[in-house]
């Protein structure tokens, strides 16, 4: 069935239409299925589906899994179009979509090779047209839009489909979610709970992902050098000392990544950041703070931090000078430090290296009275990696505000250019040279004006008009 339903509003301030931040009415969730991709999502029985095809002639795949592995095209209300070929196609080119969703069903338990598809959309579909079902069951939805490869000749490019579930019963807090998968295989992994505080050590080389769980959850991190505290010194990272040696608000993946202690020791660098926003000039949260709100006694992260240190003798503070991850902070017009909700979705994450040996507290924060966690604080996961694994660097990229997150990619040219330096700058989501060693951009300048310049633009947009009109 084709419908016509927009769920998306324009997102309003005092009367002012913001572009780019549309929003979703109340139980409704918007999950994006890109071209040549597929998605696995949880649905109710009774929850209606909704498929749009965004750019037009883009087939919908879909099949319902039940609880006992059971899939058929009935638990959709449809008829059933064979096996689901779209799904399989997808899982077998790879991508990161298709791990995701190959690895839920692995874990499940279910077989696509004995499941029934629902077809939708495709051939004659226009942009914005959409198909609409009702789960019968409770049970794991997997939506593709198959696709392969473009020919020069065709204009036949997979294209986004974007599925829309309107839950018969809407939950009214973050979504009850675990984690997602570690990145390798985690010396650490552990869970903090809003309102409690872990210390862990970690050696020189080895890696510590900081992961948002069910998203808008701050985590304030303090990082102190074994050998320093060894020798009775209590050396942990330094906000001002950072934000001064790296030039920026925080540090980021690329050459301006470290974290500094205020004997300008670097302690860690972040290796990958799919979030891109947090703090480091405001305190963990203190008993104070909360006192000069009305709230005498609230559990808060300095008293947590100071309470897990204790076993390492380091001597306890009112207020611990973290680095607040995910915490949202802004400079507004009247030059006041303000804050909101923060950007991280469920599983954003920072990944850091350790420079030398360590030890390290991360906290989940308690904070229930202002937006620090979207006014519901959630669980924090911490995992350590060894020293062993490669991860590339990477900041997190949207095409748009609602799509998925992609990390940074390197161009065809970036192997040869890595020869020659190692000054590279997100740009559109790929590494760009800034500049080249033993060489500034005096002697760029002169070689592109008396001899010839080779010039990466892989970056730069392009644009493929496909669809019916095209």
């Amino acid at each position: 069935m084709t419908v016509r339903a927009i769920f998306e509003v324009p997102w309003e301030r005092n009367g002012v239409r913001v572009p780019g931040l549309p929003i979703l009415p109340p139980g409704v969730e918007r999950h994006p299925v890109p071209g040549g991709g597929t998605r696995a999502v949880e649905v109710r029985a009774g929850d209606e589906i909704i498929v749009m095809d965004r750019e037009g002639l883009q087939l919908a795949e879909l099949v319902l899994f039940a609880p006992d592995g059971r899939a058929e095209a009935a638990f959709l209300g449809a008829a059933s179009a064979g096996p689901p070929e779209g799904i399989m196609a997808t899982l077998a080119a790879g991508g990161a979509s298709g791990a995701r969703v190959a690895g839920a069903l692995g874990r499940a338990g279910f077989d696509l090779a004995h499941a029934e598809a629902v077809r939708v959309l495709g051939e004659g579909s226009r942009p914005g047209d959409q198909a609409a079902f009702t789960a019968q069951t409770d049970g794991l939805l997997v939506v593709a839009a198959p696709g392969g490869p473009m020919a020069p000749d065709a204009q036949d490019a997979p294209t986004e489909i974007i599925l829309y579930i309107r839950r018969m019963r809407p939950a009214h807090a973050k979504p009850d979610i675990g984690p997602p998968d570690p990145l390798a295989d985690p010396l650490l992994d552990v869970n903090i709970q809003p309102g409690q505080a872990r210390a862990y050590e970690v050696r020189a080389g080895e890696y510590i992902q900081i992961l948002d769980v069910k998203g808008r959850e701050c985590s304030d991190f303090q990082a102190f050098s074994l050998r320093a505290l060894d020798r009775g010194l209590e050396r942990e990272i330094d906000p001002t000392t950072t934000r001064s040696l790296m030039g920026t608000l925080y540090p980021e993946p690329g050459i301006f990544s470290k974290y500094w202690s205020v004997d300008q020791e670097a302690l860690v660098e972040i290796v990958q950041d799919t979030c891109g926003r947090h703090d480091t000039f405001g305190l963990a949260c203190t008993a104070r703070y909360y006192e000069d709100l009305g709230y005498p006694g609230h559990v808060n992260c300095s008293d947590n931090i100071n309470a897990d240190l204790a076993r390492f003798g380091i001597r306890p503070r009112a207020g611990w000078p973290a680095i607040n991850f995910f915490f949202n902070t802004l400079l507004d017009e009247k030059n006041a430090i303000a804050m909101d909700d923060p950007w991280s979705r469920p599983g954003d994450y920072v990944l850091l290296r350790a420079l030398t040996d360590l030890v390290c507290v991360s906290t989940a924060c308690p904070c229930d009275v202002d937006p620090a966690n979207g006014w519901n604080p959630t669980d924090i996961q911490v995992r350590t990696y060894r020293a062993t694994e490669s991860f590339e660097r990477s900041l997190g990229y949207r095409k748009s505000p609602e799509a998925d997150v992609e990390a940074t990619k390197k161009t065809g040219f970036h192997d040869c250019f890595a020869r020659m330096t190692r000054d590279f700058v997100e740009y559109n989501g790929y590494w760009l040279p800034n500049s080249f060693t033993n060489y500034g951009p005096i002697a760029a300048y002169w070689a592109v004006r008396e001899r010839a310049a080779v010039m990466d633009l892989s970056p730069l947009r392009k644009y493929e008009v496909t669809g019916p009109d095209a």
